[in-house]
């Protein structure tokens, strides 16, 4: 497909085996791209030609709709199949749906799957380059990377600062992609949440683990609320979400006790009145939705650098020809 070849490889399927310099390459690339999304005409002719699939088998709304954003405002050509509207629900396998697609001449399929390894496993299997848009407990790197640049708007950097991912770590694959991406670019991170929700041997990760929300507040620059994921519980996780607010959920006034003022980040949707209380979603230092707004621009990144577009000129790529 690329004439270039990515300074990323062929594709996207997690932060764990990426260097510093490359997360910082996405991260970079995708300032520039943020002014597109305040143009009159949000669009860019880079990778007009191009043809994206955006295969959901799992229910999803804001990733699957910040990744069509992404592509649109490139000037792909995308399609969008989920896992109901497909032949996977008359027993075609994973690879046989892609290996159809591929025959079609489309060049990169961003996948959502429930199984932990299945955009691993598509890539090895297609020519086509994978982004991983989530698959099962495992990660979910375009979220942990728009969270990291959220981070550094903010401090303007990332080293050297306290991060801490309280709540649903055991289910969330959003901070497995956070721990690792941020532990590469050199900030301290920590998990907090119920020890039915730790996963065995987390502190093998390089984390530091609070016992106690209290505690977790005190220490951390930024605090990551993540979703409790009851669809992927089976019972006897938690007593109940009222207990779990009283003891875990971030309220104004625990957040009322720290030394310092908090930046607070929810990969979404939130429960709020269970992990995050309305008035610290709505506060002034919640950046939740300004995690939104970079999401589009940094899958755009990832977009615009798996099709082979060189990091150094993505600012000439974002002054193109508007269409």
């Amino acid at each position: 497909m690329n004439q270039r070849r990515s300074s990323l490889g062929k594709d996207l399927v997690g932060l764990e085996l990426l260097t510093a310099e490359q997360i910082l390459t996405i991260l970079n690339t995708a300032e520039p791209f943020k002014e597109i999304s305040e143009r009159r005409i949000k669009k860019v002719p880079v990778l007009r030609g191009k043809t994206i699939v955006n295969l959901f088998f799992e229910a999803s709304t804001r990733t699957r709709v910040s990744f069509e954003f992404a592509e649109k405002r490139l000037s792909a050509d995308t399609v969008n199949i989920s896992s109901s509207g497909s032949s996977v629900v008359k027993g075609e396998t994973l690879v046989d749906t892609a290996r159809n697609l591929e025959a079609m001449r489309i060049d990169m399929v961003v996948m959502r799957h429930g199984s932990s390894g299945a955009a691993k496993f598509l890539a090895e299997r297609i020519p086509s380059s994978v982004i991983n848009a989530g698959d099962g407990n495992h990660e979910h790197p375009t979220q942990a990377l728009l969270d990291m640049l959220t981070i550094r708007d903010h401090f303007a950097k990332i080293e050297g600062l306290k991060v801490c991912l309280v709540g649903d770590i055991l289910h969330s694959r959003v901070a497995r992609s956070n721990i690792y991406g941020l532990l590469a670019l050199g900030a301290e991170v920590a998990v907090c949440g119920p020890k039915t929700l730790l996963p065995l041997g987390i502190t093998e990760l390089g984390v530091t683990v609070f016992s106690r929300i209290e505690e977790a507040i005190q220490w951390a620059d930024v605090l990551n609320i993540l979703r409790l994921q009851l669809e992927r519980m089976e019972g006897g996780f938690l007593p109940s979400l009222r207990e779990y607010n009283q003891v875990w959920g971030v309220s104004r006034t625990r957040l009322e006790q720290a030394p310092k003022d908090l930046l607070i980040l929810h990969p979404g949707p939130m429960n709020r009145g269970v992990e995050i209380d309305s008035d610290v979603a709505d506060g002034p230092h919640a950046m939740i939705l300004q995690q939104v707004t970079n999401g589009v621009a940094v899958r755009m990144a990832v977009l615009y650098l798996l099709a082979g577009g060189a990091p150094d000129t993505a600012e000439a790529a974002k002054g193109g020809v508007e269409v």
